[in-house]
């Protein structure tokens, strides 16, 4: 199986920032795209960011400009930077990865850490 362990959250200012990691670990033979969801209360988990095998990233709208997602292959490990904060951000963030443990691709989840903006 394989285990997500997300870092990185907290509590800040609007107009400040966090550096989120997720670390993959277990048995698999390779971890392919990983990424963050959010979820706000009471809204749906949306996507925030995603990231290819290759490093090709992929965004919402909504933080274009102001989120970077990147990844350590070598690590199994895929980090977000969130720069200009707001509080629109405050959510419980979610790493993801799809990782083929026993050949067959599959989508795994962390348990999510919370981001907080202050106004």
């Amino acid at each position: 199986q394989v285990r997500l362990v997300e870092s990185g959250g907290g509590l800040v200012q609007a107009g400040g920032s966090l550096r989120l990691s997720c670390a993959a670990s277990g048995s698999f033979f390779s971890i392919n795209a990983m990424g963050w969801y959010r979820q706000a209360p009471g809204k749906q988990r949306e996507l925030v960011a995603s990231i290819t095998k290759s490093g090709t990233p992929n965004y919402a709208n909504s933080v274009k400009g102001r989120f970077t997602i990147s990844r350590d292959n070598a690590k199994n490990t895929v980090y977000l930077q969130m720069n200009n904060l707001n509080a629109e951000d405050t959510a419980v963030y979610y790493c993801h990865c799809y990782a083929n443990p026993d050949g067959v691709l599959r989508l795994y989840w962390g348990q999510g850490t919370q981001v907080t903006v202050s106004s």
